[in-house]
């Protein structure tokens, strides 16, 4: 009797063993299922990942660098502020020379949840300087000023000055409504807002087309950290309007 107990006891353990088993396999598709939509949808309102295609906004990004882009707070009616790093549709074929990256089907899916850059996108990168209202201008090779104060500019290429002395490179403008003013870190190496004034915006870029700001490195490891706004953009009388 004992020894028979035993045994039906070792089968109802091996048995339920066997339930669980089962069971964790007919989940498995689900639990993938929910973690690819919770992954989409913190791709398309929270947070999104991408990455630096040039060397345009060297040293603080450089080439590789994923950064992770905060796409909640414009659903709050936030935006763009001068010295934020941001991510924007390309607003007036900006980017029409470059050429088109080919994801294969791996790529497009991970790119797709969010798990990776996204890799057929022609967005860009740049560092916002002035807002709408904002007088931003260059003569000579710098300082580049907004409302009329001088930036100190620490975050600009090594080797580099603050305005280039080259077509587009000089330049007063009044950013229009709605808009802000973009620029590069490595400034002889970027064809930021100051190289399409001839376009229907004047070379600013609309509000509406900013996907969110860069706020995080995060990969490769060794270039980790955040993306904070320059001291210089708190400098008082800067808000002159």
């Amino acid at each position: 009797m004992g020894g028979h107990g035993s045994e039906r006891g070792a089968d109802d353990v091996s048995g339920t063993k066997v339930k669980k088993h089962r069971s964790w396999w007919k989940e498995l598709p689900i639990l993938i299922g929910i973690a690819l939509v919770l992954a989409l949808l913190i791709k398309v309102f929270l947070v999104q990942a991408f990455s630096i295609p040039s060397g345009s906004m060297q040293n603080t990004l450089q080439v590789g660098d994923r950064v992770l882009v905060d796409k909640l707070t414009p659903w709050f009616g936030s935006k763009p502020e001068r010295g934020e790093v941001v991510v924007f549709k390309d607003p007036d074929n900006w980017l029409k020379d470059e050429p088109t990256p080919h994801p294969n089907a791996v790529q497009k899916v991970l790119s797709a949840i969010g798990l990776m850059p996204s890799a057929d996108e022609k967005d860009l990168i740049k560092r916002v300087i002035g807002v709408a209202g904002d007088t931003v201008e260059c003569k000579g090779t710098g300082p580049l000023k907004v409302n009329g104060k001088a930036l100190d500019e620490p975050y600009v290429f090594k080797g580099n000055t603050p305005c280039s002395e080259d077509t587009g490179g000089q330049f007063k403008i009044t950013v229009p409504k709605d808009s802000i003013w973009v620029m590069g870190d490595h400034r002889q190496a970027s064809a930021d807002s100051r190289y399409h004034q001839a376009g229907p915006g004047g070379g600013s870029v609309p509000v509406k087309d900013v996907i969110g700001r860069a706020i995080v490195i995060a990969w490769p490891v060794g270039n980790w950290g955040t993306l904070s706004i320059p001291d210089t953009f708190d400098q008082p009388g800067i808000n002159s309007h």
